[in-house]
């Protein structure tokens, strides 16, 4: 069965970091883009990072660059994203999703399947 499980959000500081997760399962990691979204209260999910398949090329929000760094582990079957220096604007919850192919990834209409999302709160 095809799945994508968050972990690693939660209560941080302004100036924090945290590590998130996407554990997936049911495909060949490597094959394919992975792309993290977040939806913040009252706003429309946006694209904060890709990384394609086989090459891993990754690509980066304007709004998190220099401050997200996005990561794949093909022999643990996960996607990592590290954010360092959280602003109280990062708080949302975080996606990560897998496309349709190995290098698109930056668009929602891009993404096949779904996780189910998990919340980073930034605030002091």
């Amino acid at each position: 069965q095809l799945q994508l499980v968050e972990s690693g959000g939660g209560l941080v500081q302004p100036g924090g970091s945290l590590r998130l997760s996407c554990a997936v399962s049911g495909f060949t990691l490597g094959n394919f883009a992975i792309g993290w979204f977040r939806q913040a209260p009252g706003k429309e999910r946006e694209g904060v990072s890709c990384i394609s398949g086989f090459g891993g090329v990754t690509d980066y929000a304007d709004s998190v660059k220099g401050r997200f760094t996005i990561s794949r582990d093909n022999a643990k079957n996960t996607v990592y994203l590290q954010i360092n220096s959280l602003k109280p604007e990062d708080t949302a919850v975080y996606y990560c999703a897998r496309a349709r192919s190995y290098y698109s990834c930056s668009r929602q209409e891009d993404m096949a399947y779904w996780g189910k999302g998990t919340l980073v709160t930034v605030s002091s």
